[in-house]
C-alpha cells in the first residue's frame, strides 16, 4: 500500500483577516502555522505534501514556506482556479470571481494523488495527536475503491475564538464512533464558558453545548473520494450554480454528508483533545504567537523547526 499524503488547502485569501494569513509569521524565526502542521505530519509518518494554492500567490507562497519544505519532504503544487471544471460542457458564469469551495479544491488534486490522503486547512493549528491518529488510520490496508473514510473531531469549546464568530461542522456521532451527520453552522461564538450560534446573521442567538464534536476539516480519504467528488461537483454545477451563479460554494463536508445520507460511505471519527488555534481574525494573532511560545517552552516543538 502507498504511504498516505497530506493535502493542505491554502488557496484562500483570508478576507476576514486581511491579506494572506496563511503566510503570516507567528514566531521570531519566521515560522507560520503551516510549519507546525507540517512538522507534526512528518513526525507522524507523512512523506508527501500537496499544497493547494492559487497562481497569484505562488511566488510569495514558495518564498515563505514551499521552498524550505521541499528540502525535507516530497512536495507537489496544485492550483485551484475557477476554470478547472469537469469538461467542456461547463463554463464559469460571467462575472463570477468567488472560488468554487473546498470540495472543488480537493478535486483539483486528482492528477497528483495516487494514495490515501489527509486534508487540512492551511491556517489552522491541529496539534500532534491529530496527525498521529489520522496517519495511523490511513496507513491500514484498504482497497483504492474503499469508501471507509475518517476525520479528526474536536471539542467545540477547544475551537472557539474570543474575537468573533467562526464556522464549524457540528457532528453527530453514533455509539460506535462513526459520523452520522454533519451540519455546517456558519456563525458560532464563545459565550462565557459556553457557546451560541445564529442562523439569521446574528439577529438572534441559541445556546449550543460546548462539548459537541465539530469538524475542523481534518479528513482522511481513500482514492475513491475523488471519483465521488467528481460526480457530486457536476451535480452542484447543474443545480446550485444555476440558482446562485455568483456565490454558491461546493463544500467538502457537504459532499461527505451526501455520501453518508445515501449510505455510500462511512466516516470514523477520531476525537482529539488538542486545542485548536488559528488566525480567523487579525486579533487572533497575538494569542497564536503566545500559544506557540508556550508549546516550545513545554518541549512540544524545538525553537527552530527546520
Amino acid at each position: 500500500m502507498k504511504e498516505p499524503a497530506l493535502v493542505i488547502m491554502a488557496a484562500g485569501m483570508g478576507s476576514r483577516y486581511g491579506g494572506l494569513k496563511q503566510i503570516d509569521p507567528v514566531d521570531e524565526h519566521g515560522h507560520i502555522i503551516m510549519d507546525f502542521s507540517i512538522y507534526d505530519a512528518l513526525r507522524a509518518g507523512f512523506k508527501k505534501i500537496v499544497f493547494i494554492i492559487k497562481n497569484e500567490i505562488e511566488k510569495d507562497f514558495k518564498e515563505t514556506i514551499g521552498n524550505r519544505i521541499s528540502k525535507v519532504v516530497d512536495v507537489e503544487y496544485v492550483y485551484q482556479e475557477l476554470y478547472k471544471l469537469p469538461d467542456a460542457a461547463y463554463s464559469v458564469p460571467e462575472g463570477r470571481t468567488k472560488p468554487w469551495g473546498t470540495g472543488h479544491a480537493i478535486l483539483c488534486c486528482r492528477d497528483v494523488l495516487d494514495q490515501p490522503f489527509a486534508v487540512i486547512n492551511a491556517d489552522d493549528y491541529y496539534g500532534p495527536e491529530a496527525f498521529s491518529m489520522i496517519y495511523d488510520a490511513l496507513n491500514t490496508p484498504a482497497d483504492d475503491d474503499s469508501h471507509d473514510y475518517c476525520m479528526v473531531g474536536y471539542i467545540l469549546k477547544n475551537t472557539l475564538t474570543e474575537n468573533g464568530a467562526v464556522s464549524r461542522g457540528v457532528c453527530t456521532v453514533d455509539e460506535n464512533g462513526y459520523l452520522e451527520n454533519i451540519e455546517e453552522k456558519t456563525k458560532i461564538i464563545k459565550k462565557g464558558e459556553g457557546a451560541a450560534f445564529s442562523e439569521d446573521g446574528g439577529e438572534t442567538w441559541q445556546d449550543i453545548s460546548p462539548e459537541l464534536t465539530v469538524s475542523m476539516n481534518l479528513w482522511g480519504f481513500r482514492k475513491s473520494i475523488l471519483t465521488e467528488l467528481d460526480k457530486s461537483f457536476r451535480h452542484f454545477l447543474d443545480t446550485e450554480v444555476a440558482g446562485n451563479p455568483m456565490k454558491s460554494e461546493y463544500y467538502l463536508p457537504t459532499a461527505v454528508q451526501e455520501l453518508l445520507k445515501k449510505n455510500e460511505a462511512t466516516v470514523r471519527v477520531l476525537r482529539s483533545r488538542d486545542k485548536w488555534f488559528g488566525v480567523t481574525y487579525k486579533e487572533d494573532k497575538e494569542k497564536v504567537v503566545k500559544a506557540i511560545s508556550e508549546l516550545k517552552a513545554k518541549g512540544v516543538y524545538p525553537d527552530k523547526l527546520w
